[in-house]
C-alpha cells in the first residue's frame, strides 16, 4: 500500500504547484481579454507586457497599436509612452514632432511623466523650438505631481538660470527632494552643488557620498566624478585603483567621456 502512495505523492505536489505557478501569464490573459472587450485601460496594461515581453511574446509593433488605441480613448499614460516610442524609433518611425504632441497630450491628461519628457524637448530644442521658460513650467508641474526627474530637471534650470532666474538655493532644494527619493540624477546634481558650494556649504566629502549613491544607480557621470575625487584625493583618501575602477564603471554605464580615447584612461 505504502509503495503505491509514495511515488505518486511528489507528482501530486508538483501538479498543485504548477497549477498556480504562472500568475503573470494569467494576468496577461485577463488584460488581453479585457482589452478585446473594450477596456482601453487594460489595453494600456497589456501593451506594456507586449513591449517588455513580460509573460507574453514581445511584440513592439502590436504594443504601439494598443498604446495608440488607449491614448485615443483618453488614457494619458499611454500617450506619454507612445511619445517615447516615436522619439526613440522603438517599433515606429522616428517622429519627434509627433512625440512632442503625444507628450503634451499625456501631460494635459495627468501623466506627469509626459510633462517631464516634453520639458526636456523644450529645454534642449532638439526637435522643437527651444523654450526654457515653458520647460521650467512643465518640470514644476511634473515635480508637484511626484515625478522626481522633473524636480531634478527644474533644479538644473535654477542652477543654470535658464528659463528662470538663477537661484542656487532653490536648485539645491530640488536636487535634495529628488535624491531623498532615490533619483540618481538628483543625487548627482546635489553632489555637484556640494562640490561647487552652490546653494549649500561646500563639502567634497558630501559630494563623494552623493556621487557614490548615484553611481550605485548606474549614473555614469557620477561614477566618473567620484573617480576624479579618488584620483586627486579630494574628499576621500587618494586611491588610483579606485579611481580607475570608477572611471571604467562610468564608461560601462554609457558616459562616453570616461572611455579610452574620450578623456578616460
Amino acid at each position: 500500500m505504502f509503495e503505491t502512495v509514495r511515488p505518486t505523492l511528489p507528482i501530486l505536489v508538483a501538479a498543485i504547484a504548477l497549477a498556480g505557478c504562472n500568475p503573470g501569464a494569467d494576468e496577461a490573459k485577463r488584460q488581453r481579454e479585457a482589452c478585446d472587450a473594450g477596456d482601453t485601460a487594460a489595453c494600456n496594461a497589456f501593451a506594456r507586457k507586449l513591449q517588455q515581453g513580460d509573460h507574453v511574446l514581445r511584440d513592439v509593433a502590436r504594443a504601439a497599436g494598443l498604446f495608440q488605441r488607449a491614448c485615443d480613448d483618453g488614457v494619458a499614460d499611454a500617450c506619454a509612452t507612445l511619445g517615447t516610442m516615436y522619439l526613440r524609433g522603438s517599433g515606429l518611425d522616428v517622429d519627434s514632432a509627433l512625440a512632442a504632441t503625444l507628450y503634451e497630450q499625456g501631460c494635459d491628461g495627468g501623466a506627469v511623466v509626459g510633462c517631464t519628457r516634453l520639458g526636456i524637448l523644450l529645454r534642449d530644442g532638439d526637435s522643437v523650438t527651444a523654450n526654457p521658460a515653458r520647460a521650467a513650467e512643465l518640470f514644476r508641474r511634473a515635480c508637484d505631481g511626484g515625478e522626481l526627474e522633473g524636480c531634478s530637471d527644474l533644479g538644473a534650470l535654477y542652477a543654470e538660470g535658464e528659463g528662470v532666474a538663477s537661484d542656487p538655493d532653490s536648485a539645491a532644494t530640488l536636487f535634495k527632494q529628488a535624491c531623498d527619493a532615490d533619483n540618481a540624477a538628483g543625487c548627482f546634481r546635489l553632489g555637484t552643488a556640494y562640490a561647487a558650494g552652490a546653494g549649500v556649504d561646500q563639502s567634497f566629502e558630501k559630494a563623494a557620498e552623493l556621487y557614490q549613491r548615484a553611481c550605485r544607480s548606474r549614473h555614469g557621470e557620477a561614477c566618473y566624478r567620484l573617480g576624479v575625487l579618488y584620483q586627486n584625493g579630494t574628499g576621500v583618501d587618494r586611491s588610483t585603483g579606485r579611481a580607475t575602477a570608477y572611471v571604467a564603471r562610468a564608461c560601462n554605464y554609457g558616459y562616453a567621456e570616461a572611455c579610452p580615447g574620450k578623456g578616460g584612461s
